[in-house]
């Protein structure tokens, strides 16, 4: 038997010890493990994984408000996990109601200290 995939992101920040510091605090992530620059964190079981800013490698680059990706976080609590966000500084919009082809959805969402795009819903479009 295999195992499934798992698809998961690597965001570039300009300081990986702030950004660990910051998703840890202002969204309850969990540190897995940290090279010193790279660094494994986790929400809820979802990994995902932070980079310096590599000046070497034109593809590790901080988004700097530009980017063409949106971390989509489901959680039982979207609205508590925006205001947590932005009391630590992110940019956010309130989570409203949307109605979908499964019912009703409410999503809301946050830019990063460090120009990452973070949508944050309830867990209805998973069902």
């Amino acid at each position: 038997m295999s195992t499934p995939p798992v698809i998961s992101v690597m965001l570039i920040v300009p300081d990986a010890d702030a950004a660990v510091a910051w998703y840890k605090a202002a969204l309850g992530a969990t540190e897995l493990w940290n090279l010193g620059g790279v660094a494994g964190l986790e929400i809820g079981g979802a990994a995902f994984f932070v980079h310096a800013v590599n000046p070497d490698n034109p593809a590790e680059s901080s988004p700097g408000g530009v980017t063409s990706v949106r971390i989509e976080l489901f959680t039982d609590d979207p609205d508590g996990v925006i205001a947590r966000a932005v009391t630590a500084g992110a940019a956010g919009s309130a989570a409203v109601s949307h109605e979908m082809p499964w019912g009703t959805h409410r999503q809301g969402g946050f830019t990063d200290p460090f120009g990452h795009k973070w949508s944050v819903g309830d867990r209805s479009p998973l069902g």
